[in-house]
Protein backbone atom coordinates (compact mmCIF):
# COMPACT_ATOMS: atom_id res chain seq x y z
CA UNK A 1 0.00 0.00 0.00
CA UNK A 2 1.17 3.28 -0.66
CA UNK A 3 1.82 6.02 2.12
CA UNK A 4 -0.11 9.30 2.19
CA UNK A 5 0.75 12.27 3.91
CA UNK A 6 -1.50 15.73 3.70
CA UNK A 7 -0.53 19.26 4.32
CA UNK A 8 -2.10 22.46 3.91
CA UNK A 9 -5.00 22.53 6.10
CA UNK A 10 -5.70 25.65 8.42
CA UNK A 11 -7.91 28.35 9.48
CA UNK A 12 -9.11 30.83 6.54
CA UNK A 13 -11.44 33.55 6.67
CA UNK A 14 -14.35 32.83 4.08
CA UNK A 15 -13.64 33.59 0.49
CA UNK A 16 -9.46 32.88 1.01
CA UNK A 17 -7.95 30.00 -0.56
CA UNK A 18 -5.80 27.10 0.46
CA UNK A 19 -3.93 24.68 -1.44
CA UNK A 20 -3.91 20.86 0.14
CA UNK A 21 -0.89 18.96 -0.94
CA UNK A 22 -0.77 14.47 -0.37
CA UNK A 23 2.67 13.15 -0.50
CA UNK A 24 2.87 9.75 -1.23
CA UNK A 25 5.42 7.10 -0.57
CA UNK A 26 6.28 4.02 -2.96
CA UNK A 27 6.62 3.56 -6.91
CA UNK A 28 3.08 2.98 -7.64
CA UNK A 29 1.44 6.42 -7.77
CA UNK A 30 1.54 7.22 -10.93
CA UNK A 31 -0.30 3.98 -11.54
CA UNK A 32 -3.13 5.02 -9.17
CA UNK A 33 -5.92 7.45 -9.52
CA UNK A 34 -6.56 9.50 -6.20
CA UNK A 35 -9.19 11.33 -4.34
CA UNK A 36 -9.87 13.93 -2.42
CA UNK A 37 -12.33 13.50 0.29
CA UNK A 38 -14.05 15.70 3.68
CA UNK A 39 -15.86 14.86 6.61
CA UNK A 40 -17.61 17.48 8.45
CA UNK A 41 -19.12 16.92 11.91
CA UNK A 42 -21.88 14.97 12.26
CA UNK A 43 -21.95 13.84 8.46
CA UNK A 44 -20.25 11.29 6.19
CA UNK A 45 -17.60 11.67 4.49
CA UNK A 46 -17.72 12.63 1.18
CA UNK A 47 -15.54 13.07 -2.72
CA UNK A 48 -15.00 16.05 -3.04
CA UNK A 49 -12.91 15.52 -6.22
CA UNK A 50 -11.05 12.80 -8.16
CA UNK A 51 -8.37 12.45 -10.54
CA UNK A 52 -7.13 9.68 -13.04
CA UNK A 53 -3.42 7.89 -13.20
CA UNK A 54 -2.68 10.28 -16.17
CA UNK A 55 -4.07 13.33 -14.54
CA UNK A 56 -6.16 13.55 -18.11
CA UNK A 57 -9.57 13.06 -16.43
CA UNK A 58 -10.82 14.35 -13.38
CA UNK A 59 -14.30 14.84 -10.98
CA UNK A 60 -15.09 17.90 -8.91
CA UNK A 61 -18.64 17.48 -6.58
CA UNK A 62 -21.48 19.83 -7.64
CA UNK A 63 -20.69 22.03 -4.15
CA UNK A 64 -17.23 22.55 -5.06
CA UNK A 65 -16.85 22.62 -8.65
CA UNK A 66 -15.85 26.18 -10.17
CA UNK A 67 -14.55 26.66 -7.01
CA UNK A 68 -12.21 23.80 -6.13
CA UNK A 69 -9.37 21.84 -8.82
CA UNK A 70 -7.57 18.93 -8.26
CA UNK A 71 -4.25 18.33 -9.61
CA UNK A 72 -1.58 16.15 -9.42
CA UNK A 73 2.64 15.81 -10.22
CA UNK A 74 3.64 12.22 -10.90
CA UNK A 75 7.09 13.21 -11.29
CA UNK A 76 6.79 14.32 -7.18
CA UNK A 77 4.35 12.09 -6.15
CA UNK A 78 1.66 14.66 -5.35
CA UNK A 79 -1.78 15.30 -5.50
CA UNK A 80 -2.99 19.07 -5.11
CA UNK A 81 -6.40 20.20 -3.91
CA UNK A 82 -6.49 24.13 -5.07
CA UNK A 83 -9.13 25.61 -2.89
CA UNK A 84 -10.36 28.82 -3.57
CA UNK A 85 -13.43 31.49 -2.19
CA UNK A 86 -13.82 29.00 0.58
CA UNK A 87 -16.97 29.06 2.45
CA UNK A 88 -17.64 27.74 6.44
CA UNK A 89 -19.56 24.57 4.56
CA UNK A 90 -16.03 23.48 3.61
CA UNK A 91 -15.31 23.29 7.56
CA UNK A 92 -13.78 19.50 7.15
CA UNK A 93 -11.25 16.84 7.81
CA UNK A 94 -9.86 16.53 3.71
CA UNK A 95 -8.66 13.63 3.42
CA UNK A 96 -6.42 12.15 0.48
CA UNK A 97 -7.06 8.96 -0.86
CA UNK A 98 -5.37 6.41 -3.45
CA UNK A 99 -6.54 2.93 -5.36
CA UNK A 100 -3.51 1.63 -5.28
CA UNK A 101 -2.75 -0.11 -9.06
CA UNK A 102 -5.96 1.14 -10.34
CA UNK A 103 -5.74 4.17 -13.15
CA UNK A 104 -9.37 4.94 -13.49
CA UNK A 105 -10.89 8.04 -11.71
CA UNK A 106 -13.48 6.88 -9.34
CA UNK A 107 -15.10 8.47 -6.34
CA UNK A 108 -16.49 6.36 -3.74
CA UNK A 109 -15.24 5.19 -0.70
CA UNK A 110 -14.69 1.84 -1.29
CA UNK A 111 -13.20 1.80 -4.65
CA UNK A 112 -10.00 3.43 -2.63
CA UNK A 113 -7.42 0.84 -0.75
CA UNK A 114 -4.95 3.98 1.02
CA UNK A 115 -5.71 6.91 3.26
CA UNK A 116 -3.94 9.73 4.55
CA UNK A 117 -4.68 11.08 8.27
CA UNK A 118 -6.15 13.87 7.35
CA UNK A 119 -5.71 17.63 7.85
CA UNK A 120 -8.17 20.17 9.10
CA UNK A 121 -9.56 22.86 6.78
CA UNK A 122 -11.49 25.36 9.17
CA UNK A 123 -13.38 28.42 7.50
CA UNK A 124 -14.31 31.55 9.42
CA UNK A 125 -17.42 33.36 8.51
Amino acid sequence: QVQLVESGGGLVQAGGSLRLSCAASGRTFSSAAMGWFRQAPGKERECVAAISASGISTYHADSVKGRFTISRDNAKNTVYLQMNMLQPEDTAVYYCAARGLRPSLATTERDFGSWGQGTQVTVSS
